[in-house]
């Protein structure tokens, strides 16, 4: 990847909207050396190698034990039979993750005498499993290097770990934040000292004093066009830039945009940093942890050094020595900190030891670590992070020594943090988890590292993903290779996962979990359940899979990542909030006007192409087969419209079929006339409704910001976007045609031959309404009024196309497409590109280059395997947690941001209840029951809920359907009828759920909701659910 025309953008796509091709072409270039193949080590270089470093070097000199079996997934159990090196064991598989990384390995010793010249030829050292003297020693010849070499010190000991980056004096950052800068519209400027810009419609600016702006397309005060300045905040929709004073009035216009400033950050050496470290802070509601973990940890590496071991599992001597160490080092640091004895009781008791799922999340927060201080982008963590899993153990601190004892097996790193117990709960667990992407492939590992669902009999995890593997994928899923393409991503993903656990307990779906599979997903499926795990990448299916964890009373596991940022959260019945409890905004829809005719925003543009794809080439050819489909014959539905019949839809579809074309000279020449359509006659058309001088009844001019008058754009074919518009289109429309072609028939000649025997019909006005209110919907083509002259036109051109034999069963019928981004082959993206860059010009806004239109027209959401990998391993954590049966106050949500860095834990949003009467309350989780017969009337269900719960309902509903409302007419009477004769259920079916309502205690008041009730035909129907 020596320049960005050698990104493999079908791997790469994602995470160059992450880091940009200038930190992508710097990675490709740097080298990295990696020491420690253990749960961490073997974490970090599946992250960068995946990221696209162009070499890495492994190093480790141990031998792979049963031990690594349950820590690192890339060695298995053939590796631990021979005795294999830990580094050749997994060599060959980090390798096989990217093929443009070059993964060398050394099993060279590393210790005080080694000669440390080697390290020269790489860019970043980063070492775990290393003692501190060894750090130190390599970190103090990676600094005094010229440029300094980028050094990173990692560990986990049992329930804690640390990351520490030292990446020079004067490390510069590019961009600091990742964050893509907004072009905002200015409303006004003032003429003073300072100026003053205020922002059109009252949008915030998002910027922060200090920070400096640059002035485009601003009518007046020109002088600011092409300026920067740096501001000064007075609102959230205002700003000062100095003096305007002597410039001219502003009059209209004008966008501003933030300008992006490098940043220094200077480091200092670990040995300097020991006694005096700068912290993160993670979880505000214990901010004295971190300098607490920093004194224990340091004790556990004096431990180490002193007794070339860490502290043996459940012994006490060694806790009490490990004890006398952190209260030694407390004495060196220039901060006072409080010892916590417990905490260092219960790492000296899991230091050994390993949470994989710890090592998963540290994993991923150090990987992109080691990106920054290849790239320059993003800011560097400074210069110690501290991440625990206290919570973890907390509750499992008093159980007795021989719970934590090895025994021999894969899970003995494991066992020595949470216990015997805790292991076997985990491998009866009975999970679901929707959706096998990037963070279903890191869930699936971590679950298979903890062993969960092994158990035969009483565990097991099952998976679902209609989705296949596509190559964009494999730059983050890294359970799949490019072998597994056009595979299933649930399959694949379950046999890899075999792989690293063959005694998992898999069973895997290619179903989506929505109402549509209800029968498959069905409470009684729910029912057995221990837990949801979500691992998808939309808020839709997020919610539908809350709503039925909540309604099944079950609890939900959900994390999502957008680029290098990460939350997770975690839902509990009875005790949290569910997902569905709190609403983003929706996204700000696009006015109809302002696609159609207005657009202001590259934004516009691309999204206008994208409808035209929709609606031309997979929209209209879906209505024409839906209706040939619904209707017997031609000549059947030609006796229908002369018999004065309305046939929805009609108009469009004898209007298809009559401009149908034949052959691909016929689709070259629609596609130009499209172009004179959509660029040249639609200017003119703006132009001669509104022209440029055309004033609004205030006086203000039409056009201006953010309007921009179009200018029309004559057809040239020698100009390659415009070849492109062509060319691409006219492929499209054959495709929808089923219209073979060859390449050959779309060189620069063939067209040009076919287009020069083409007229162009000369440009008319018409005297049509052009919409400009931006709260007016697209209308519906299909519920359109039809006027009588077009009816008759129909009718004409359908007789034409019966008499001309031109409705055969090939014609009609139409292949519908559907938009795929990612295949560069199908002018798919040709198209859209083209069309937008096309209407761009029409109406002078910057364009967007095709990486920019592709994520915008493809909602493709930025993604990096770093933060993917540091979500699932958070996420894995608290599952351990609810395995446990934990109380509340130990789950913990997360959001992160890898870019600034910050991370930031706390505590779940407890869940809401209801007051209905003093003494009767409810939360989301609640559900009342009441077992009915054959016999039991709408009264008698009044009267049980009444006798159960202490209430009677003052109104009941299935569904939409009202059952009883008592100021309804007629209500009254069905008090008489049965349950099964009102509800009328389908054969089979042994319970519904209702809505109940129950009377307010104040008259006038609006009646209260209560629970969900669910009311079973029988009571034998208990058993065997079925929903």
């Amino acid at each position: 990847m020596a320049d960005s025309m050698d990104i493999d953008d079908s791997l790469y796509s994602r995470q160059r909207y992450v880091l940009g091709d200038s930190a992508m072409q710097q990675m490709a270039q740097s080298a990295v050396f990696l020491s420690g193949m253990g749960a961490l080590g073997v974490e970090i270089a599946k992250n960068i190698v995946l990221a696209g470093v162009k070499a890495v070097t492994l190093h480790d000199c141990k031998r792979c034990e049963v031990w690594d079996l349950g820590t690192n997934f890339f060695i298995r159990e053939e590796d631990v039979h021979s005795q294999k090196k830990r580094v050749e064991a997994v060599h060959s598989r980090v390798a096989e993750l990217n093929p443009y990384v070059q993964v060398s390995v050394s099993t060279d010793v590393l210790d005080d005498s080694t000669d440390l010249s080697f390290l020269k030829r790489y860019q970043c050292v980063v070492l775990t499993e290393t003692k501190l003297s060894l750090q130190k020693r390599i970190n103090h010849f990676c600094h005094s290097q010229q440029p300094p070499i980028k050094f990173i010190g990692c560990d986990v000991f049992g329930i804690c770990s640390r990351v520490f980056c030292d990446f020079g004096e004067a490390f510069e950052v590019s961009d600091p934040t990742g964050e893509e800068p907004k072009e905002l519209f200015i409303q006004n400027i003032s003429q003073g000292n300072p100026g003053v810009v205020m922002c059109m419609d009252s949008r915030t600016h998002g910027l922060q004093t200090g920070q400096s702006v640059c002035f485009k397309e601003i009518n007046g005060m020109t002088e600011l066009n092409g300026t920067t300045h740096q501001v000064t905040v007075l609102s959230p929709y205002s700003f000062a830039i100095g003096d305007t004073s002597s410039f001219q009035a502003f009059a209209h216009g004008g966008i501003f945009r933030l300008v992006k400033t490098p940043k220094t950050f200077n480091f200092e050496m670990m040995e300097q940093q020991l006694c005096d470290p700068r912290l993160l802070t993670p979880d505000f509601s214990k901010p004295e942890v971190p300098l607490q973990l920093h004194t224990i940890m340091l004790a556990l590496d004096a431990f180490q050094e002193q007794h070339a071991r860490l502290p043996s599992i459940g012994c006490l001597q060694d806790a009490e020595l490990l004890l006398k160490f952190t209260e030694e080092i407390s004495r060196t640091l220039k901060n006072t900190v409080c010892i916590n004895q417990e905490l260092v009781r219960c790492v000296s008791r899991c230091a050994r030891g390993c949470l994989p799922p710890l090592a998963a999340a540290v994993g991923g927060i150090a990987s992109q670590e080691v990106l920054k201080a290849l790239t320059g982008k993003f800011s560097p963590l400074q210069q110690w992070f501290y991440l625990d899993a206290i919570e973890v153990v907390q509750p499992l601190q008093y159980l007795p020594a021989e719970e934590f004892a090895p025994r021999g097996d894969r899970y003995d790193a494991l066992r020595a943090c949470i216990g015997e117990s805790m292991c076997l709960k985990l491998h009866k667990f009975r999970v679901f988890m929707v959706g096998c992407g990037a963070i279903g492939c890191e869930m699936l590992k971590n679950l298979a590292l903890l062993g969960v669902g092994l158990s035969r009999h009483s565990g097991e995890i099952c998976i679902t993903d209609p989705d296949l593997i596509e190559k964009s994928n494999l730059n983050r899923q890294f359970l799949f290779r490019p072998q597994h393409i056009q595979r299933p991503k649930s399959t694949t993903a379950a046999a890899a996962t075999l792989e690293i656990n063959p005694e998992m307990q898999i069973d895997a779906h290619l179903n989506k979990v929505c109402p549509a599979t209800e029968d498959i997903y069905s409470d009684a499926f729910f029912s057995h359940l221990n837990l949801v795990v979500t691992a998808l990448d939309n808020v839709e299916a997020r919610r539908y899979v809350d709503s039925r964890s909540v309604s099944n009373q079950k609890a939900l596991l959900d994390s999502g990542t957008m680029g290098t940022k990460g939350h997770t959260e975690i839902i509990v019945p009875y005790l949290t909030e569910s997902y569905n409890s709190h609403r983003d905004p929706p996204e700000e829809e696009i006015p109809f006007c302002t696609l159609k005719s207005f657009p202001a925003v590259i934004e516009h543009t691309i999204q206008w192409a994208r409808d035209k794809f929709e609606s031309a080439f997979s929209h209209k050819p879906s209505m024409y087969n839906m209706f040939w489909q619904s209707h017997s014959s031609a000549q059947d539905v030609l006796q229908r419209m002369m018999a004065g019949e309305s046939m929805e839809g009609s108009f469009q579809v004898i209007k298809l079929l009559s401009r149908r074309p034949t052959h691909l000279d016929h689709c070259l020449a629609l596609a130009r006339l499209k172009f004179d359509k959509y660029f040249k006659r639609k200017a003119l058309q703006l132009l001669h409704s509104f022209p440029l001088d055309t004033r609004l009844k205030d006086g203000s001019l039409f056009w201006q910001s953010p309007k921009r008058p179009p200018s029309p754009i004559e057809f040239d074919l020698n100009d390659p976007l415009h070849f492109s518009f062509v060319v691409s289109a006219a492929r499209l429309f054959a495709d929808i045609y089923n219209i073979p072609y060859s390449e050959e028939k779309l060189t620069y000649e063939a067209v040009s031959s076919v287009l020069a025997k083409l007229e162009v019909p000369e440009y008319r006005p018409a005297e049509k309404h052009i919409e400009t209110d931006e709260t007016v919907k697209k209308p519906d083509q299909l519920k359109m009024t039809v006027s009588s002259e077009e009816e008759r036109e129909a009718i004409s051109q359908l007789q034409e196309a019966i008499s001309s034999n031109s409705v055969t069963p090939e014609r009609l019928c139409m292949t519908p497409l559907f938009f795929e981004k990612d295949d560069d082959t199908n002018g798919h993206m040709d198209f859209v590109a083209s069309a937008s860059a096309l209407r761009a010009q029409m109406y002078a806004i910057e364009a967007a280059d095709r990486l920019q239109t592709k994520r915008i027209a493809g909602k493709i959401i930025p993604a990096i395997a770093t933060s993917t990998a540091a979500v699932a391993g958070l996420v894995s954590m608290e599952l351990i947690k609810v395995a446990g049966d934990y109380g509340f106050e130990l789950f913990k949500n997360c959001f992160f941001n890898l870019a600034i860095p910050v991370m930031v834990l706390t505590e779940t949003a407890q869940v809401k209840r209801t007051q209905i009467r003093d003494d009767i309350s409810f939360s989301i989780w609640d559900r009342w029951t009441i077992f009915g017969h054959e016999d039991f009337t709408l009264s008698d269900f009044m009267s049980a809920v009444k006798e159960e719960y202490g209430i009677e309902p003052t109104m009941v509903v299935h569904g939409v359907k009202m059952l009883y409302v008592p100021v309804m007419p007629g209500h009254n009477k069905r008090l008489k009828l049965t349950m099964h004769k009102l509800i009328k259920p389908s054969a089979g079916r042994k319970y519904v759920d209702l809505t109940v309502s129950f009377a307010p205690e104040v008259d006038g008041d609006e009646d209260l909701p209560g629970p969900p009730v669910r009311y079973y035909f029988s009571r034998e129907s208990k058993s065997g659910e079925k929903a």
